[in-house]
Protein backbone atom coordinates (compact mmCIF):
# COMPACT_ATOMS: atom_id res chain seq x y z
CA UNK A 1 0.00 0.00 0.00
CA UNK A 2 1.66 3.69 -0.60
CA UNK A 3 1.80 6.36 1.57
CA UNK A 4 -0.75 8.00 0.03
CA UNK A 5 -3.24 5.52 0.08
CA UNK A 6 -2.71 5.73 4.42
CA UNK A 7 -0.86 9.77 5.37
CA UNK A 8 -2.24 10.37 8.40
CA UNK A 9 -4.68 13.47 8.47
CA UNK A 10 -2.47 16.92 8.53
CA UNK A 11 -1.58 18.25 11.68
CA UNK A 12 -3.63 21.17 12.96
CA UNK A 13 -6.41 19.75 10.87
CA UNK A 14 -8.76 23.16 11.86
CA UNK A 15 -6.67 25.91 9.86
CA UNK A 16 -7.80 26.45 6.61
CA UNK A 17 -5.39 25.55 3.98
CA UNK A 18 -4.43 29.02 1.92
CA UNK A 19 -1.79 28.15 -0.35
CA UNK A 20 -1.93 24.75 -1.82
CA UNK A 21 -5.66 24.88 -2.01
CA UNK A 22 -7.22 27.48 -4.46
CA UNK A 23 -10.95 28.65 -3.84
CA UNK A 24 -11.82 28.84 -7.29
CA UNK A 25 -14.91 28.25 -8.33
CA UNK A 26 -14.54 25.33 -10.24
CA UNK A 27 -16.31 24.52 -13.56
CA UNK A 28 -19.20 22.09 -14.00
CA UNK A 29 -16.80 18.90 -15.16
CA UNK A 30 -14.42 19.45 -11.98
CA UNK A 31 -17.40 19.72 -9.94
CA UNK A 32 -18.65 16.60 -11.36
CA UNK A 33 -15.36 14.66 -10.55
CA UNK A 34 -14.69 16.07 -7.02
CA UNK A 35 -18.26 15.27 -6.02
CA UNK A 36 -17.81 11.44 -7.59
CA UNK A 37 -14.88 11.39 -5.70
CA UNK A 38 -16.36 12.87 -2.39
CA UNK A 39 -19.73 10.45 -2.72
CA UNK A 40 -16.94 7.64 -2.93
CA UNK A 41 -15.59 7.94 0.15
CA UNK A 42 -18.51 8.73 1.95
CA UNK A 43 -20.02 5.71 0.88
CA UNK A 44 -16.93 3.73 1.57
CA UNK A 45 -16.78 5.06 5.22
CA UNK A 46 -20.05 3.79 5.66
CA UNK A 47 -18.57 -0.12 6.05
CA UNK A 48 -15.10 0.25 6.56
CA UNK A 49 -13.21 2.86 8.36
CA UNK A 50 -11.02 5.37 6.57
CA UNK A 51 -7.92 3.99 7.57
CA UNK A 52 -8.40 0.83 5.48
CA UNK A 53 -10.15 2.34 2.62
CA UNK A 54 -7.48 2.66 -0.49
CA UNK A 55 -7.03 5.41 -2.89
CA UNK A 56 -8.16 2.72 -5.64
CA UNK A 57 -10.98 1.55 -4.26
CA UNK A 58 -11.84 5.28 -4.21
CA UNK A 59 -11.48 5.09 -7.84
CA UNK A 60 -13.21 2.40 -8.60
CA UNK A 61 -15.89 3.26 -6.69
CA UNK A 62 -16.05 6.77 -8.48
CA UNK A 63 -14.99 5.26 -12.14
CA UNK A 64 -12.25 8.27 -12.20
CA UNK A 65 -8.89 7.69 -13.11
CA UNK A 66 -5.54 7.92 -10.97
CA UNK A 67 -4.56 10.87 -12.68
CA UNK A 68 -7.28 12.62 -12.51
CA UNK A 69 -7.43 12.02 -8.64
CA UNK A 70 -4.28 13.39 -8.38
CA UNK A 71 -4.87 16.22 -10.36
CA UNK A 72 -7.27 17.58 -7.66
CA UNK A 73 -6.19 16.13 -4.46
CA UNK A 74 -3.00 15.11 -2.85
CA UNK A 75 -4.20 11.93 -1.34
CA UNK A 76 -6.69 10.06 0.20
CA UNK A 77 -6.74 12.50 3.30
CA UNK A 78 -7.02 15.53 1.40
CA UNK A 79 -9.57 14.52 0.13
CA UNK A 80 -11.19 13.53 3.07
CA UNK A 81 -10.42 16.84 4.77
CA UNK A 82 -12.01 18.21 1.64
CA UNK A 83 -15.05 16.84 2.04
CA UNK A 84 -15.46 17.79 5.40
CA UNK A 85 -15.17 21.19 4.75
CA UNK A 86 -17.46 21.68 2.21
CA UNK A 87 -20.03 20.21 3.87
CA UNK A 88 -19.11 22.98 7.22
CA UNK A 89 -18.91 25.36 4.73
CA UNK A 90 -22.24 24.93 3.34
CA UNK A 91 -24.07 24.41 7.17
CA UNK A 92 -22.54 27.16 8.82
CA UNK A 93 -23.51 29.77 6.24
CA UNK A 94 -27.09 28.42 5.16
CA UNK A 95 -29.12 30.85 7.23
CA UNK A 96 -27.26 33.43 5.56
CA UNK A 97 -27.36 32.20 2.13
CA UNK A 98 -31.15 31.90 2.85
CA UNK A 99 -31.35 35.35 4.23
CA UNK A 100 -33.68 33.67 6.74
CA UNK A 101 -35.84 35.95 8.55
CA UNK A 102 -35.50 34.48 12.35
CA UNK A 103 -33.72 34.75 15.75
CA UNK A 104 -31.74 32.09 14.50
CA UNK A 105 -28.16 32.13 14.77
CA UNK A 106 -27.53 28.61 13.14
CA UNK A 107 -29.24 26.09 11.39
CA UNK A 108 -29.57 23.70 14.20
CA UNK A 109 -32.26 21.56 13.25
CA UNK A 110 -31.03 21.09 9.42
CA UNK A 111 -27.91 20.30 11.17
CA UNK A 112 -28.95 17.97 13.36
CA UNK A 113 -31.24 15.88 11.12
CA UNK A 114 -28.35 15.76 8.87
CA UNK A 115 -26.18 14.31 10.98
CA UNK A 116 -28.41 12.05 13.22
CA UNK A 117 -29.00 10.21 9.42
CA UNK A 118 -25.57 9.79 8.95
CA UNK A 119 -24.77 7.79 12.16
CA UNK A 120 -22.62 5.12 10.66
CA UNK A 121 -20.42 8.03 9.26
CA UNK A 122 -20.29 9.79 12.78
CA UNK A 123 -19.59 6.33 13.75
CA UNK A 124 -16.82 5.60 11.30
CA UNK A 125 -15.28 9.27 12.53
CA UNK A 126 -15.17 7.89 16.13
CA UNK A 127 -13.67 5.22 15.38
CA UNK A 128 -10.57 6.28 13.29
CA UNK A 129 -9.95 8.33 15.93
CA UNK A 130 -10.86 11.83 13.83
CA UNK A 131 -14.12 13.06 15.62
CA UNK A 132 -12.18 15.47 17.92
CA UNK A 133 -10.67 16.84 14.36
CA UNK A 134 -13.75 17.46 12.63
CA UNK A 135 -15.46 18.98 15.85
CA UNK A 136 -12.10 20.86 16.06
CA UNK A 137 -12.93 22.39 12.26
CA UNK A 138 -16.35 22.18 12.58
CA UNK A 139 -15.91 25.45 15.59
CA UNK A 140 -13.92 27.19 13.19
CA UNK A 141 -16.79 27.23 10.65
CA UNK A 142 -19.87 27.44 13.24
CA UNK A 143 -17.74 30.64 14.49
CA UNK A 144 -17.38 32.39 11.83
CA UNK A 145 -21.14 32.01 10.37
CA UNK A 146 -22.59 32.66 13.38
CA UNK A 147 -20.49 36.42 13.62
CA UNK A 148 -21.37 36.62 10.22
CA UNK A 149 -25.32 36.24 11.28
CA UNK A 150 -25.44 37.85 14.28
CA UNK A 151 -23.80 41.18 12.12
CA UNK A 152 -26.56 40.49 9.58
CA UNK A 153 -29.22 40.72 12.17
CA UNK A 154 -28.07 43.68 13.39
CA UNK A 155 -26.34 43.25 16.99
CA UNK A 156 -23.97 46.03 16.55
CA UNK A 157 -23.88 47.13 20.01
CA UNK A 158 -20.90 44.36 20.70
CA UNK A 159 -17.17 45.32 20.55
CA UNK A 160 -15.51 42.88 17.85
CA UNK A 161 -13.45 41.47 20.19
CA UNK A 162 -17.10 39.98 22.09
CA UNK A 163 -18.33 39.39 19.08
CA UNK A 164 -15.77 37.07 18.25
CA UNK A 165 -15.50 35.43 21.60
CA UNK A 166 -19.61 34.98 22.39
CA UNK A 167 -19.39 33.84 18.12
CA UNK A 168 -16.83 31.13 19.33
CA UNK A 169 -18.55 29.89 22.34
CA UNK A 170 -22.14 29.47 20.60
CA UNK A 171 -20.07 27.76 17.70
CA UNK A 172 -18.61 25.37 20.90
CA UNK A 173 -21.91 24.96 22.49
CA UNK A 174 -23.71 23.66 19.43
CA UNK A 175 -21.11 21.05 18.87
CA UNK A 176 -21.26 19.52 22.58
CA UNK A 177 -24.65 20.07 22.66
CA UNK A 178 -24.73 17.65 18.98
CA UNK A 179 -22.67 15.40 21.07
CA UNK A 180 -24.40 15.00 24.13
CA UNK A 181 -27.85 14.80 21.54
CA UNK A 182 -25.85 11.71 19.46
CA UNK A 183 -24.79 10.11 22.77
CA UNK A 184 -28.61 10.23 24.38
CA UNK A 185 -29.85 8.13 21.15
CA UNK A 186 -31.27 11.16 19.45
CA UNK A 187 -34.36 11.28 21.58
CA UNK A 188 -34.99 14.37 21.27
CA UNK A 189 -36.30 16.02 17.60
CA UNK A 190 -33.86 18.05 16.03
CA UNK A 191 -36.56 21.02 15.98
CA UNK A 192 -36.80 20.40 19.50
CA UNK A 193 -32.56 20.49 19.69
CA UNK A 194 -32.70 23.67 17.58
CA UNK A 195 -35.21 25.96 20.11
CA UNK A 196 -33.11 24.64 22.74
CA UNK A 197 -29.88 26.04 21.61
CA UNK A 198 -31.51 29.08 20.85
CA UNK A 199 -33.45 30.03 23.89
CA UNK A 200 -30.01 29.47 25.91
CA UNK A 201 -27.78 31.39 23.24
CA UNK A 202 -30.40 34.25 23.33
CA UNK A 203 -30.77 33.67 27.28
CA UNK A 204 -27.43 35.61 27.04
CA UNK A 205 -27.81 38.25 24.03
CA UNK A 206 -31.10 39.52 25.25
CA UNK A 207 -29.13 42.16 28.17
CA UNK A 208 -26.83 43.16 25.41
CA UNK A 209 -29.43 44.10 22.95
CA UNK A 210 -32.74 45.56 22.17
CA UNK A 211 -33.88 42.88 19.59
CA UNK A 212 -36.55 40.51 20.20
CA UNK A 213 -37.25 37.07 18.20
CA UNK A 214 -39.99 35.19 17.59
CA UNK A 215 -39.52 31.17 17.06
CA UNK A 216 -39.77 30.37 13.64
CA UNK A 217 -41.70 27.39 12.20
CA UNK A 218 -39.32 24.55 11.23
CA UNK A 219 -41.54 22.23 9.31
Amino acid sequence: MSNNERSPLPIGLAKQRKNDKQRRKPDLRIRRTRSLLSNALIALMQDKSIDKITVQEVLDSATVGRSTFYLHYRDKDDLFLCVLEDGLEMWSTALLRKQEKSYRVAPVAEFFMHVGDAKKLYRALVDSGRIHAFFELAQGYFARGIARRLKDMGLKNLVQSELDARSHAFAGNLLSLLKWWLDRGTRESPKAMDELFHRMAWNGLQSKSKLRWTIPVLG
